[in-house]
């Protein structure tokens, strides 16, 4: 990504429905650190702190939703799922309902070796954008952030829950509604044999709902029913 390319900054800002007063902090959230060993701009700072910050920010605001959608809940069975909900996994599924990987300002070689698909760099991206955009914006629009991406896995019939079977449940929701069975297909894979990832993509009749990475096809093929489950519940909950 260009970093004078405005008009790609406001597909994201579309994408998560926030503009930025101060695009810096949205640049710095977007910035990996294999970026700053290419770039002219010494000023450049990489994502790194945002991601420290934004992972506090995240738990305190889920946290609040957590009590407010699980009230009869004990402390042990909130811990657990927050920790389902924040783990990498979960963050990189979200990161690639909006699209973030596009976004991402990386260097020549960790772009060529996809990173832009790795899930820890999806996942520590979008603290990095949520922590900009409490800077940015403050309290409220963070609050409405995480409500807006997590809110919807919490009302999904417990979907938050760890070890949740989303294949099982995107082939029932897609049946119901359209009347037919997710096809899955292997879109790319990468990495040596011992560490080889692969993308996968959801599809219903040829579209494509959601895709996702992981270290085997089934664990891909269970991001990618995640992430064409959460775009389905971003886009009933928009209407």
């Amino acid at each position: 990504m260009d970093m004078r390319d405005n008009g790609l900054l406001a597909e994201l800002e579309v994408s998560i429905d926030y503009t930025f007063k101060d695009r810096r902090l949205l640049y710095e959230a977007l910035t990996h650190r294999s970026y700053l060993n290419e770039a002219a701009d010494r000023t450049l700072r990489d994502n790194e702190r945002l991601e420290f910050f934004g992972d506090t920010v995240l738990d305190f605001f889920l946290s609040a939703l957590l009590l407010e959608r699980l009230p009869e809940s004990r402390e042990g069975e909130l811990t657990r799922v927050r920790s389902s909900l924040v783990d990498e996994e979960s963050l990189a599924g979200i990161a690639v309902s909006i699209g973030l990987g596009k976004y991402l300002l990386l260097g020549r070689g960790e772009d060529r070796s996809g990173g832009r698909e790795k899930r820890s760099l999806l996942a520590d991206a979008y603290e990095a954008l949520l922590a900009a955009v409490y800077l940015d914006g403050g309290m409220r629009a963070a609050r409405r952030l995480v409500r807006c991406h997590f809110g919807p896995l919490l009302a999904g019939k417990g979907c938050a829950q760890g070890g949740k079977d989303y294949k099982t449940e995107f082939q029932e929701l897609a049946q119901a509604r359209w009347g037919q069975t997710p096809r899955y297909a292997v879109t790319g894979s990468e990495g040596p044999d011992h560490e080889r990832s692969f993308t996968v993509a959801a599809m219903v009749e040829g579209e494509v709902m959601g895709t996702g990475s992981g270290r085997s096809k089934k664990e891909a093929a269970q991001a990618a029913a995640r992430a064409a489950l959460l775009r389905l519940a971003e886009d009933d909950g928009s209407r």
